[in-house]
């Protein structure tokens, strides 16, 4: 697909896919009108990376659909200065669009491969305020907490304890939660202190983020 297919397909996303979902702030609707989501994409879906679907990444791994990526950008309404912890990286997209909207991204992946091409491509198109990790931040990343803003880019049966702690004061927190077939896109505020709300934002299916575990259960 030539680069002018290329930005058809991009404007046609943000007209089909995005809009339709609710996403009208400005910020995010320009910004992935502009993003190039093909070079993040793996190279076999190229040509889908404009595509309603869910991108396979290997490992049971997978990108969000664009218009699931959209809207939770919306719904955290992220700022310039918010320092922003991702947990997961994948191949950095989401990454690029955190990093444009807020002050700084801190992104961990589990697996090293997947920071390593990650750091390739934002480095490709000049994304400088990001840092990026290897390890397992689901049960927080302490080195650069508190965070304002903290999104997961898999599944999750539960929203750990240890993520919602990391939130700062008036902090938001984007996870899918659940089982497939059906989970919960869900959007978590501190409000002050130790006090949380939490508001289901849609429904979706997304596969699990690697190393998500289900919750200990009592045995009796």
């Amino acid at each position: 697909m030539t680069n002018m297919n290329m930005e058809l397909a991009r404007r046609n996303m943000v007209l089909q896919q995005v809009r339709p979902w609710e996403v009208i702030d400005d910020r995010v609707l320009d910004l992935m009108a502009r993003a190039p989501r093909e070079d993040y994409v793996p190279a076999a879906f190229r040509n889908l990376a404009y595509v309603d679907m869910n991108i396979p990444l290997g490992d049971g791994q997978a990108m969000m659909q664009p218009k699931i990526e959209a809207r939770l950008l919306q719904e955290l309404d992220i700022q310039p200065k918010d320092r922003i912890l991702e947990v997961g990286t994948g191949t950095g997209y989401l990454t690029s669009l955190l990093a444009q909207l807020g002050g700084h991204v801190y992104s961990v992946d589990s697996k090293a491969g997947y920071t390593a091409a990650a750091r390739e491509r934002l480095k490709a198109h000049t994304i400088q305020n990001v840092t990026l990790e290897t390890g397992d931040a689901l049960n927080g990343w302490d080195a650069h907490a508190p965070y304002d803003v903290i999104v997961v880019i898999g599944s999750l049966p539960a929203i750990p304890e240890a993520l919602r702690a990391q939130l700062a004061p008036h902090g938001r927190l984007a996870a899918v939660v659940g089982r497939s077939p059906v989970m919960e896109a869900k959007l978590v505020r501190r409000v002050d202190g130790n006090n949380f709300s939490e508001v289901a934002l849609f429904e979706t299916d997304l596969p699990r983020l690697a190393n998500a575990q289900d919750p200990a259960t009592f045995v009796f």
